[in-house]
């Protein structure tokens, strides 16, 4: 029996290229194909592929976004993403949210079939090359949750506010406080996670998934 799959990516001769290399052997079927976010929820509401393979950049709406609507659906597909960035904060994300693999496109193409078979299979597969970061920066990350634990109600949300690159005005009239406490409270957070500036703030609220990269 063929492993059902569906493809997602704008790009007709990614798709195009993909689908011959897994149809290849007869092991692996693509049943379906969208050229946007939008495309594959709604060509999910008539077909169930046993893996969607899925790409981060996308119109419309994007692999990230897909993967989370996906995944809080609580339907059985399996998610192998399948995409150009090998950011690691594009694959904690993914991680975060719950999908079942992630390769890079530059990979062979039996890789790409041995992480289909992975997820078929019931496993995750993370590309043996980004293991390495993903697990430093998860370790790392352990020891951010501490600092966010000591931030108070109040100087998470200005950390926020500060990551969405708001000024102390604004931050001031959002969270109906003075210009002078928006000060000390950034004084404080920025004694409390480590970190110089606005800048090193905000990243350290991406990484640890305070805001959304998208």
């Amino acid at each position: 029996m063929s492993i059902k799959v569906m493809i997602a990516d704008d790009h007709v001769l990614m798709r195009e290229g993909v689908r011959q290399l897994l149809e290849y052997d007869g092991t692996i079927k693509v049943i379906s194909e969208a050229a946007d976010g939008v495309e594959c929820l709604k060509n999910l509401e008539t077909v169930r592929p046993d893996i969607l393979l899925l790409d981060i950049n996308m119109p419309n709406k994007n692999g990230l976004e897909v993967l989370e609507e996906i995944k809080s659906s609580n339907t059985d597909i399996k998610i192998l993403i399948l995409t150009v960035h090998n950011e690691i904060e594009y694959l904690l994300k993914a991680v975060d949210i719950g999908v079942d693999g992630y390769i890079l496109k530059d990979s062979e193409s039996s890789e790409l079939k041995k992480a289909i078979n992975y997820i078929y299979n019931g496993e995750n597969y993370i590309q043996p090359s980004l293991i390495p970061i993903l697990n430093s920066r998860l370790m790392y990350r352990n020891t951010d949750k501490e600092k966010i634990g000591s931030l108070t109600k109040r100087e998470l949300e200005v950390l926020i506010q500060v990551a969405y690159g708001m000024f102390n005005k604004e931050i001031a009239n959002t969270l109906s406080i003075s210009e002078r406490t928006v000060k000390n409270h950034i004084s404080n957070i920025f004694k409390k996670i480590d970190v110089n500036d606005r800048t090193q703030a905000a990243i350290f609220a991406i990484k640890n998934n305070l805001v959304k990269l998208y």
